[in-house]
């Protein structure tokens, strides 16, 4: 697959997993610029600005760990930041180092793919960068401080393509899709208070016009 994208037309990499999640959340986000942090997210920042610090120690023997590594594919259209990355000798002893991303989480493993599509964005990124092959890399949960192996598949590649080239359609059509009311989720969301004002939630269009006008008559009588 040759480049699609230059540099000036990347898009953050995080987004992937917004754009999984809910494209209106990924909208209201990168193209709307606006954001809302709860405790979820809070959690989630301060972990990631632990595991970025080049402070923070970890020792695996035989094992080089980079954090905070810079990623870019100009074949995806993206750019972004990779948690950790460790760098382990190639089986056979050819002397090449083999890279394996390592993204942080808070929580613990969930059913859907968001989590693993990012990561896949990442070992495709570095597959670019460095001209080799990733098959598998690790997600850590907080809540668990277990890793979850991730075999980086055929079908997840098909996705991190798919999401991406979403990404970058809508926003060169700088639409922000309408709410799709799924109350389950949406109480999870950081953007909920944003995407869904408490209007919304309580009476239809319809019905709020309707008690404005009531209102309007009443004053007047």
């Amino acid at each position: 697959m040759g480049k699609k994208y230059t540099e000036d037309e990347l898009l953050p990499l995080s987004g992937l997993q917004h754009m999984a999640f809910c494209e209106r959340q990924w909208a209201l986000i990168h193209i709307e610029q606006q954001w809302e942090e709860n405790r979820r997210t809070a959690e989630g920042r301060v972990i990631h600005e632990r595991v970025h610090d080049p402070n923070y120690k970890t020792h695996k023997p035989g094992v080089v760990v980079v954090r905070g590594m810079k990623l870019q594919s100009l074949v995806l259209g993206l750019f972004g930041e990779a948690d950790v990355v460790e760098f382990s000798p190639e089986p056979g002893g050819a002397g090449k180092l083999i890279p394996r991303p390592v993204e942080y989480k808070r929580g613990k493993s969930k059913k859907g793919d968001h989590d693993r599509i990012q990561l896949c964005a990442q070992a495709m990124c570095l597959e670019e960068m460095m001209q080799c092959s990733i098959h598998e890399g690790d997600l850590y949960y907080a809540e668990t401080r277990r890793r979850e192996v991730v075999r980086l598949d055929e079908e997840l590649r098909k996705m991190v393509i798919e999401l991406s080239d979403k990404m970058h359609r809508f926003y060169r059509e700088g639409k922000t899709p309408k709410p799709d009311m799924k109350l389950s989720v949406c109480r999870k969301c950081s953007m909920e208070g944003i995407c869904l004002p408490r209007m919304r939630l309580q009476t239809s269009v319809n019905a709020y016009w309707q008690d404005i006008l009531k209102g309007a008559i009443n004053e007047d009588c």
